[in-house]
């Protein structure tokens, strides 16, 4: 039988994937076999009216990890149920609160597994998954699975909620990886705030400081969540923005607060020619136009250019920004610079071989 490691968070897009990319590398490097999947799948594009699902059902984030690692399909685990709101409503009206014949199946799996290790990324938070039988604790509990924590750590009050992990893992909770903290911040915890938790019985593998790069989303994934149209540079949509600047004040000021800032999604009215000039001239992955008018020819003769996207909303202003602001951190690790940094990050923050050591990787 091979080993089985649940990796899971306190709340969603706390960083599993960067970790999950980062051991299962470290693990391939040693000449391990590595098998990864999510039980319940969380990003799946699928509607109700396109019929049943696919079988296997293969979770997005599986498939790009198992892309970019080099796994073969059977490496990749199928997931047993999809996360959504039409597959809820199901289960709901049906009385159902298991998982069903597919953690059987699953478990017989693992077991046939021979001299690998299995990586089973778990949903969202602690509860999430309860009503598919398949929460990161009914997991742990129904593989007898040993369980690493990836938390974001915004300050001390922050391990509330990794007292109340153990409180419900037990000793299946080995221990945790601190991420997104503020990077002057890494040294001060590994120093003080790290023996404390020790001292509480939290062991902790890693502190990795926040990256604008993981937190970044793509100007495809704007035009989307804004339903904005492409006026030029529709190939550049793969682009990523990193920060987020509002066009508001007069040019001058503008200018200088655009050359302070990298890979921007700058937002401001379409009225505004100079500021949006002046946009072009920075570091400024798309332009974001709101309000009534159209940009001038020559604005987008000038982005078509230098290959900045322009993109035309019909929300005003701060509705646009409220939805930027929403997307930053809370995008799935799918681009290759992405998950490239997200390996160096894990490798250079992280204490792999004491994790593997201790869940009874090695």
């Amino acid at each position: 039988m091979g080993s089985t490691l649940l990796i899971g968070s306190c709340e969603p897009f706390s960083g599993k994937s960067a970790l999950v990319l980062g051991l299962a590398r470290h693990l391939l490097s040693s000449g391990q076999r590595v098998r990864f999947g999510k039980p319940l799948a969380t990003s799946f594009d699928w509607l109700p009216e396109q019929g049943v699902l696919p079988d296997p059902l293969i979770d997005d984030d599986v498939r790009f990890v198992g892309e970019t690692l080099g796994l073969d399909d059977q490496e990749l685990i199928p997931s047993l149920h999809l996360l959504s709101p039409s597959s809820a409503e199901s289960r709901l009206a049906g009385g159902l609160l298991s998982a069903g014949d597919g953690l059987d199946h699953l478990r017989k799996h693992l077991l046939k597994f021979d001299g690998g290790v299995t990586l089973l990324e778990a949903a969202g938070n602690l509860h999430e998954g309860l009503l598919y039988g398949l929460s990161l604790v009914q997991l742990a509990n129904d593989l007898d699975a040993p369980v690493v924590l990836v938390h974001l750590w915004q300050d001390s009050c922050s391990v509330d909620a990794l007292l109340a992990a153990k409180a419900q893992l037990g000793e299946r909770l080995r221990g945790v990886v601190l991420n997104a903290v503020t990077p002057d911040d890494v040294e001060l915890l590994e120093r003080e705030v790290v023996p404390a938790l020790q001292r509480l019985g939290l062991t902790v593998f890693g502190v990795m400081p926040r990256s604008p790069l993981l937190r970044s989303v793509t100007v495809g994934e704007l035009v989307r969540r804004l339903d904005a149209r492409v006026i030029c540079c529709p190939e550049k949509l793969d682009l990523l923005v990193e920060t987020l600047s509002i066009g508001a004040m007069n040019v001058n000021s503008a200018m200088e607060f655009f050359r302070r800032r990298r890979n921007m999604a700058v937002v401001t009215g379409a009225d505004r020619t100079d500021i949006q000039l002046a946009a072009l001239e920075a570091s400024t992955q798309c332009l974001i136009l709101t309000g009534a008018g159209e940009p001038l020819p020559q604005l987008i003769n000038r982005a078509d250019e230098l290959e900045v996207p322009l993109l035309k909303v019909d929300h005003d202003t701060l509705a646009t920004v409220e939805v930027i602001e929403q997307a930053f951190g809370h995008v799935r690790l799918h681009e290759a610079v992405k998950a490239t940094y997200a390996f160096r990050l894990v490798e250079e923050h992280c204490r792999l071989n004491e994790l593997i050591q201790a869940v009874g990787l090695a």
